[in-house]
């Protein structure tokens, strides 16, 4: 289209991050985030609730409204006790999933029997599950924070060297870090006692590459967080059975059932954006501009 003044008019520019192979319309990649599904053997409870019930509720929600996601990525403690029954159970709930799987362990899992339920989910062969998956919007990196018989992170030498070493080679990419457990306190005593233990050998590894780093999503906490760490944008989700309450005094750790939620994700050239969806709320449902309401919901004449 021609200006007024006889020169074509210039095309909107389209930012593109280098690194990233996000198309020039910059069409968001999509991914749903979701954690700590803690299931248990068929025909178990786990403090009074079926987890199966929650997990394939959020699958069947999934599957009906993002199955143009390009992955699920669930951040750990897949089971509650690490039995082969909950890995097989589990399995079957995660087949009827549309989108592909990514998944990573937690405390309460077990690594071997993991492996033997979900072979293609194994690490690059160092023992741990953790490595690199190359994307449409950048280098997602997966960690393995888990110490067999602790609930608390763990991050040895071996890792921080492999997570160096990964950071280094991706060097002119944008990252996202996926983990169990936060590399950082939050304000919840309970949980900082059992979040990751190497925190500043992790910090170490990290804070070199921190301006290509875009966005770090864990679990662990059973709660929705959102912040920064080192300047890098950080997010978690509830869990699919129970959670944990906003206690910020010393005490035990204590529950409540708060909703599960799990996030949509979306990735574009200039920005990342979170959505937590409490998918099971089943409130009532309408038009803000059509209330059914007659109350101040209706516009009011002024005075």
């Amino acid at each position: 289209m021609a200006s007024s003044d006889g020169d074509a008019q210039a095309s909107p520019s389209v930012y593109c991050r280098p690194g990233t192979f996000l198309c020039e319309q910059n069409i968001p990649m999509k991914i749903i985030h979701l954690s700590d599904t803690h299931f248990v053997p068929p025909g178990k409870k786990l403090y009074g609730r079926e987890p199966k019930v929650a997990l394939d509720a959020a699958i069947t929600d999934i599957n009906a409204n993002h199955a143009d996601a390009e992955l699920v990525i669930v951040t750990g403690d897949l089971t509650h006790w690490g039995e082969a029954a909950a890995f097989d159970s589990l399995a079957g709930s995660f087949a009827a999933l549309e989108p592909p799987l990514k998944l990573l362990i937690g405390n309460h899992d077990a690594r071997e029997t993991f492996k033997q339920y979900f072979p293609d989910q194994d690490g690059d062969g160092t023992g741990f599950i953790h490595s690199v998956q190359d994307t449409s919007a950048g280098r997602f990196v997966y960690l393995d924070t888990v110490l067999a018989g602790t609930h608390e992170g763990h991050f040895c030498a071996e890792r921080c060297r492999w997570l160096s070493e990964t950071l280094a080679a991706s060097a002119g990419r944008d990252v996202f870090l996926f983990m169990h457990h936060p590399p950082f306190l939050i304000g919840l005593p309970a949980l900082d006692a059992i979040s990751l233990q190497q925190r500043d050998e992790f910090r170490a590894a990290v804070e070199p590459h921190k301006a290509s780093i875009r966005h770090l999503f864990f679990g662990h906490v059973h709660r929705t967080i959102a912040g920064s760490w080192l300047g890098i944008p950080v997010s978690s989700v509830r869990s699919m059975n129970h959670q944990t309450r906003l206690q910020m005094t010393e005490g035990p750790l204590a529950g409540n059932f708060e909703p599960p939620s799990y996030a949509v994700v979306l990735i574009e050239n200039d920005q990342v954006v979170v959505h937590f969806h409490d998918f099971l709320d089943d409130s009532h449902r309408f038009f803000l501009a059509e209330s059914p309401w007659d109350d101040w919901s209706r516009r009011q004449a002024h005075p």
